[in-house]
């Protein structure tokens, strides 16, 4: 199988120097959104109101192809808070995911609620344009990035006043993990081949330093899963797809919790 997030990366090196030339930093850096206090993704994750969740807007996927065009932003992401989202996620990868950074512009506008931009990121431009669109935090991917890469870039959103979700898929990249990485998120779904193994969070889950937030991401489909994830210590949860190939998210998504949640009272 070729390498899907091989291709990815190269496409966005590409994408992000031909951005680079439409819109400079320091255009980015006077944006509305650029000096607007971010919300902490951690801080609600822990909140007892919300559900933990951290819940996707997403069209399409390299590997599922269409998954829901019918459906507006505001539609998904108001319901996703509105039934207890601990913050929302949002694809702005174009190409391979049909999202764009509108549509993370609309959630921040519709929504108080930390978001996370979900893309490929790899140059701090990158980071720069998140904070200009609304974003609280960005994912790096420890699959595509070096260990100095991922220091280097969660530094800088760091100081920037975002918040950095690493993600790791095996036992060796949790050796990325450097000190403005806020929350390791463990995705079940392998980058390269596409194959979700769900028990991979709960092995791994032991393994992430005590001072980082854990997250289990993809293959979550069963509120019961989600009281499995905690006791394994988990507090976030990023399910996208689950909710997003419904026809109706919203209603997916407030059935979920309504069941998560007499699941965790019993």
């Amino acid at each position: 199988m070729k390498n899907i997030l091989a291709e990815i990366v190269a496409h966005k090196h590409t994408e992000v120097a031909a951005r680079k030339q439409v819109r400079s930093t320091a255009e980015l850096e006077q944006a509305p959104m650029f000096g607007r206090e971010t919300l902490s993704l951690c801080q609600f994750l822990r909140m007892p109101d919300k559900t933990g969740i951290i819940a996707e807007f997403k069209r399409r996927s390299p590997s599922k192809g269409l998954i829901n065009g019918n459906v507006t932003v505001q539609q998904v992401t108001t319901a996703y808070t509105r039934y207890g989202a601990s913050g929302l996620s949002v694809l702005t990868d174009e190409k391979f995911f049909g999202g764009t950074s509108d549509d993370l512009q609309q959630a921040r506008s519709y929504n108080q609620v930390p978001i996370l931009r979900k893309d490929f990121i790899v140059d701090e431009y990158q980071i720069v344009e998140a904070k200009a669109i609304g974003a609280d935090v960005i994912l790096l991917i420890a699959e595509c990035l070096e260990a100095a890469e991922v220091k280097q870039l969660s530094t800088f959103a760091h100081n920037l006043g975002l918040e950095v979700l690493l993600e790791v898929h095996s036992e060796s990249q949790l050796e990325k993990v450097s000190e403005h990485v806020n929350l390791v998120g463990v995705n079940n779904r392998d980058l390269i081949t596409f194959q979700v193994d769900f028990n991979r969070s709960c092995e791994l889950a032991p393994k992430i330093p005590s001072d980082k937030l854990k997250v289990a991401e993809s293959g979550i489909n069963d509120p019961a899963a989600i009281v499995t994830l905690q006791q394994a210590g988990f507090e976030g949860f990023l399910i996208g797809e689950h909710f997003m190939r419904q026809e109706d998210p919203a209603r997916a998504f407030e059935n979920f919790v309504t069941e998560m949640r007499t699941l965790q009272n019993k």
